[in-house]
């Protein structure tokens, strides 16, 4: 399938390079997308760079501003549905999410419309984070499993790959939610509209570079957010 690969980025030029490298070398026939909100360090010349000597197969869309991670992921998913893209993966940009597990999505996507990469499908699957952020991590997808119901085994995992009918029917452009909470949402959709989901394991590595984008403000709207998407639905 016509495969491209959407990635948010603020301020994420030292993983940048790195990330499209391994790309190549997993992928090698997959088009990126960097989506970016006007990041102060530069990623956005760096991306501009990257599509000049890559011109048919990495895309840079500028947004003029950071609105969080659901909003830029609207933008890139309407200009991937404006093009004849048949398979749409979303991942981070600071290397957590491993592009050596593409393959596994893209055999798992021939038979599903959404595979969720997943650090819990095999016992708990986290390289370098600390005991309280472990915890924070379970507690929060049990809590999401709790009120919607749905069946992941990681319900807040950022690296997922759909079809493009599936996209399309879900409605992401009315989601709500502006955060972290739009990455539940998507499955939440999913879920409720009866398509083909699954699970592939992964190995989520916490970055090498950079800042997390993870703060108690972020954990509050995830709160709040889960309830009203139950409510909402």
């Amino acid at each position: 399938m016509r495969t491209i690969i959407v990635v948010p980025t603020y301020n994420e030029r030292q993983n940048l390079d790195e990330l499209w490298k391994k790309i190549q070398q997993f992928a090698p026939a997959a088009h990126v997308l960097i989506v970016d909100d006007n990041s102060p360090d530069g990623t956005g010349e760096l991306a501009d760079e990257l599509s000049r000597q890559n011109p048919d197969r990495v895309f840079v869309l500028h947004r003029s501003k950071k609105e969080g991670l659901g909003k830029a992921y609207i933008d890139g998913f309407k200009w991937v549905l404006s093009k004849d893209y048949e398979c749409i993966v979303q991942m981070d940009a600071d290397l957590s999410h491993d592009p050596a597990h593409l393959p596994g999505f893209f055999e798992k996507i021939e038979e599903c419309d959404l595979v969720v990469g997943s650090r819990y499908l095999q016992g708990i699957s986290v390289v370098n984070w600390d005991l309280k952020r472990l915890i924070m991590s379970k507690l929060a997808t049990n809590y999401v499993r709790a009120v919607t119901r749905v069946p992941f085994t990681d319900t807040t995992s950022g690296f997922s790959c759909w079809r493009r009918a599936a996209l399309e029917k879900i409605n992401f452009e009315d989601a709500f939610s502006s955060g972290y909470v739009f990455l539940v949402e998507m499955k939440y959709k999913a879920w409720r509209s009866g398509f083909r989901l699954a699970e592939v394991p992964i190995i989520f590595i916490e970055r090498k570079s950079g800042d997390s984008k993870l703060d108690w403000k972020v954990i509050r709207e995830a709160v709040w957010g889960v309830v009203r998407l139950r409510l909402k639905h």
